[in-house]
């Protein structure tokens, strides 16, 4: 081989010859020494820089597609070279794509500070970009930069407003829209702090809106631009993660503000519990959340410490304190080990330390109704602020205050600490006979409410235990009639009609107040209006009081032996009342439905806000549950909306409450027509839920339902067996064909027998080296009848469909032709005709399978089976007459027609 061979192999050398082509301005000549040496270089940085060299020439000659497409090659390969990326925002400046070029350019000058070509591209864009923005065309730039327009005019009517932030989160969906949206924000920061002030609006609906537009801000930003706004790397947003903590700063910043309106801040916070935590605790980067605890968490607690009847401060709506409350629960709960927990619980302290020491009663309320929020939040650390020196005697002696207002953050606090035993018993020892003085003498609706959820809290201490009860026979009852009473009472303001809803939630531990309830259709409504109104901080107190009702609540069940060893030891023996028996359940749960439960349910979980907190919707899933129990109640739910409200409690919330939920969806789909219970698009929704519930981790019954559900499906459209087979249930619907248990094994038999009518399952059972043919012929003769039918129409299906399976059935086991015969002798209609469809499948596919029945008890079967009988059986009949036909046409057998009559006889 000589030396030119040697150079043309050799990608360096192409390199530099191309450079040198490149300089005496031969750029065709360039532009083919680059390309040859792309296609013989396998290193990752020589290719980026070739690249980058092409797209030097494509500038040159002016193909400014191909130079932005091989810049970008350049920066996948290298993110972090400025040349390549300079090439791609001057290749983009020429394609019209001012906004991305000012961004790659933006990126350069970052990284070279000093260099003046990129100052001056600069300059250029930004004179290009404004004159763009002045000269509105029928665009998608001229859109978003009239919605914001409006959007961002105070003197707008508030209804425009909101109509223009809902365009905008349309035009975001549009690459056009959203580059232009984010440009807005990144570039002239128009943005934050304009928005902020379309937040602190008094029209609720307007910084709802304003928050929508947020959010998706805020998901493009976390989720890296999977739009492809960013063009496949950082270049549209520098550094996302401060622009994201520069969004996040002014959204801080908004919740002490007294110029932000009361649902201002709400949408303020509701867009920081949905934005800041973790989506899922496997990811290990929580870094957003502690830079929130270090730049926020005071300004949350100031916001929180709030009293707007005692002192100045931010105006709050009555879901704000509720709201902080889950912010707080969130962030705790996204911190990973002791040391973060221990910071968070240092703040909170010093917070309240700092409230409580300075001089006034107004600072020492603020630092109680700091610790109620913290108590209704993370519990944990409200119980620590409730154990510094002064606060529980502070409290105490507050609830005695001649000051209604001081009266009523005390009794708050009193009634939130009675959340955990050892504190119960010590409120029932101290407080007890102060709230009882407050309930019977206090001139005020408010404050007596307030004392009597107070005493529903002491007097539910023992749970549904009958046996344990904190107050006398009877006076649990006489706390619920009186929460009805109030509850129904229209002329007492909502706040006060809400804490009768939570004292209820208390006593309903009690299945005689269940019983009261249920029949007091007219609470129950007033109730469930409630739940339906603007004040969200309701729906966990509604959750919880029906979960009462239906005793979907989890009830571990001691074994006989142990009860009668713990009553022999002289140990406490929980024991359950005499009404909370199934009937009476069933009772109650018919009186809810009538009285409208679904739709009040529905409505919950269409809430956007905070207070629908995970184990709100828990809540609600396990009542749903409770509902679906029957079977005849089950159209019901799903007239009332049921059915669609249920999916996204599959999907979102605790895992118990996503359990419960996936089992309703089960037991809907196993007894309704899945089409009409779910239909539409929405049909897909389910099956993700559906094969959630098979995991070792759920029980037998979730394993069964959900099987059974998903047989439905499979068996509706090739479409839904795809969204399975996407899901990856067949794996686990194969692992369940082993369980023990009958019922489970033979339902998932059935899932299988649908699914096999898709081929890509169908390929699972020709692929070589498996024995799950095995399976379903030793299946076929067992004793469980439900199984061989599953079975037998599993292989009925598959040797029609791949009759290259019929040859490897004999190889199974040697029983298999007593198996069949078994099918073909069976009582059973069902079983009969799957078995001839098997033998109908074997002889077609071989003649020596057709041989081999012939020559055994298998063709005198089909002669007796082909003379027919009763009408039920024509198919049988229908099936072993082309059996024998085939068996004819193999000259296996012939006709005998000797004495008049069609007989069979044996041939050669």
């Amino acid at each position: 081989m000589d030396s030119d061979d040697v150079k043309q192999e050799d990608p360096v050398v192409l390199r530099e010859e191309g450079n040198s082509l490149f300089k005496s301005g031969d750029l065709q000549g360039a532009l083919c020494r680059y390309t040859q040496a792309l296609k013989l270089s396998d290193s990752p940085s020589e290719r980026g820089v070739l690249y980058r060299n092409r797209a030097a020439c494509h500038l040159k000659l002016e193909d400014y597609t191909k130079a932005e497409a091989d810049a970008s090659k350049a920066l996948d390969a290298d993110p972090s070279d400025v040349k390549a990326r300079f090439r791609r925002a001057q290749a983009l400046q020429k394609l019209g794509k001012l906004d991305q070029a000012f961004l790659d350019t933006q990126r350069c000058a970052q990284l070279e500070p000093k260099n003046k070509a990129f100052q001056e591209l600069l300059r250029q864009l930004g004179t290009q970009i404004q004159q763009k923005v002045r000269n509105p065309l029928s665009s998608t730039d001229a859109r978003v930069q009239q919605m914001f327009t409006l959007l961002l005019d105070p003197s707008s009517q508030p209804s425009d407003r909101q109509k223009a932030a809902q365009n905008l989160v349309v035009l975001s969906r549009e690459e056009a829209g959203a580059e232009q949206i984010f440009w807005l924000f990144s570039m002239i920061h128009l943005g934050m702090e304009r928005l902020c002030a379309v937040m602190g609006s008094e029209v609720e609906a307007v910084p709802l809106a304003a928050c929508h537009l947020l959010e998706v801000m805020f998901e493009a930003l976390t989720e890296g631009m999977k739009k492809d706004v960013r063009c496949k790397d950082a270049a549209i947003l520098p550094e996302p993660s401060r622009e994201l903590r520069a969004m996040l700063r002014h959204l801080l910043d908004m919740l002490p503000a007294p110029t932000v309106s009361g649902p201002g801040r709400d949408s303020a916070i509701n867009l920081l519990v949905k934005q800041v935590p973790r989506k899922s605790l496997r990811d290990p980067d929580n870094s957003l959340t502690l830079w929130v605890i270090d730049q926020g968490l005071k300004k949350i607690l100031e916001v929180a410490g709030t009293i707007p009847e005692i002192s100045r401060g931010p105006p709050l709506t009555d879901n704000t304190h509720m709201s902080c409350s889950v912010l707080l629960s969130k962030l705790y709960d996204d911190l990973k080990g002791d040391g973060e927990r221990e910071n968070f619980n240092h703040l909170c302290e010093e917070y309240v330390k700092h409230q409580f020491d300075s001089s006034g009663m107004e600072n020492k309320l603020r630092a109680i109704q700091t610790v109620s929020v913290l108590l209704q939040g993370p519990s944990d650390v409200g119980n620590r602020t409730l154990e510094m020196s002064g606060v529980m005697d502070t409290i105490i002696s507050q609830c005695a205050s001649k000051d209604l207002a001081h009266q009523q953050v005390a009794v708050e606090a009193l009634i939130h600490a009675a959340g955990k035993a050892k504190r119960a018993s010590f409120i029932t020892a101290n407080g007890v006979a102060l709230l009882k003085d407050l309930y019977k003498k206090s001139e005020n609706d408010g404050i007596r409410v307030r004392a009597l959820v107070g005493l529903c809290k002491l007097g539910s201490a023992g749970g549904t235990d009958f046996s344990m009860k904190q107050f006398a026979e009877g006076s649990t009852l006489k706390l619920a009639k009186q929460c009805q009473k109030w509850l129904c009472n229209d002329s007492l303001p909502a706040t006060s009609r809400r804490w009768a809803v939570e004292g209820l939630a208390y006593l309903t531990f009690d299945a005689d107040v269940k019983e009261e309830l249920v029949e007091d259709k007219q609470a129950l409504q007033a109730m469930f209006q409630l739940a339906k109104a603007e004040d969200k901080t309701v729906l966990f107190a509604v959750g919880s009081t029906l979960v009462n009702c239906t005793n979907s609540y989890d009830v571990e069940k001691p074994e006989p032996q142990m009860v009668e060893l713990a009553k022999y030891a002289k140990q406490h023996v929980p024991e359950e009342h005499p009404k909370d028996a199934l009937p009476f359940v069933e009772k109650r749960l018919a009186k809810l439905l009538e009285a409208g439960v679904v739709s009040a349910l529905v409505c919950m979980v269409k809430q956007e806000s905070p207070a629908l907190t995970e184990a709100c919707r828990e809540c609600i899933s396990r009542v749903f549950l409770a509902l679906v129990e029957r079977q005849e109640d089950r159209g019901t739910v799903v007239a009332q909306g049921g059915g669609k409200a249920l999916i996204p409690l599959a999907s979102e919330g605790t895992d118990v409450g996503k359990t419960k939920a996936a089992q309703a969806l089960a037991k809907i789909a196993i007894t309704s027509n899945p089409e009409i219970a779910f239909p539409g698009e929405r049909v897909y929704e389910v099956v993700r839920p559906l094969v959630s519930l098979l995991r070792l981790e759920c029980t037998l019954l979730q394993n069964f339902e959900a099987l059974m559900a998903l047989t439905n499906l499979a068996g509706i459209s090739e479409r839904l067996r795809q969204k399975i087979i996407k899901e990856k249930a067949v794996p686990k619907v194969e692992g369940y064909m082993f369980e023990e248990h009958e019922l489970v094994r033979a339902a998932a038999t059935e899932c299988m027998c649908n699914l096999v009518l898709s081929t890509e399952v169908q390929k699972l059972f020709v692929a070589p080296g498996n024995d799950r043919l095995k399976l379903l012929v030793l299946y076929s003769g067992e004793d469980d009848e439900r199984l061989r039918k599953a079975a037998a129409g599993t292989l009925a299906m598959l040797t029609s469909e791949q009759p290259e399976l019929c040859a490897r059935i004999p190889g199974t086991t040697r029983h298999w032709l007593e198996i069949l015969q078994a099918l073909l002798l069976s009582e059973s209609v069902d079983l009969q005709l799957r078995g001839t469809v098997i033998t109908l499948n074997l002889m077609q596919a071989e003649r020596t399978l057709a041989q081999q029945l012939m020559e055994s008890e298998a063709l005198e079967i089909l002669s007796v089976l082909a003379k027919g009988g009763a009408p039920e059986q024509a198919s049988v009949a229908r099936t072993a007459k082309q059996c024998l036909d085939v068996a004819v046409e193999y000259g296996l057998i012939k006709n005998n027609n000797s004495e008049g009559d069609k007989g069979l006889a044996t041939g050669p």
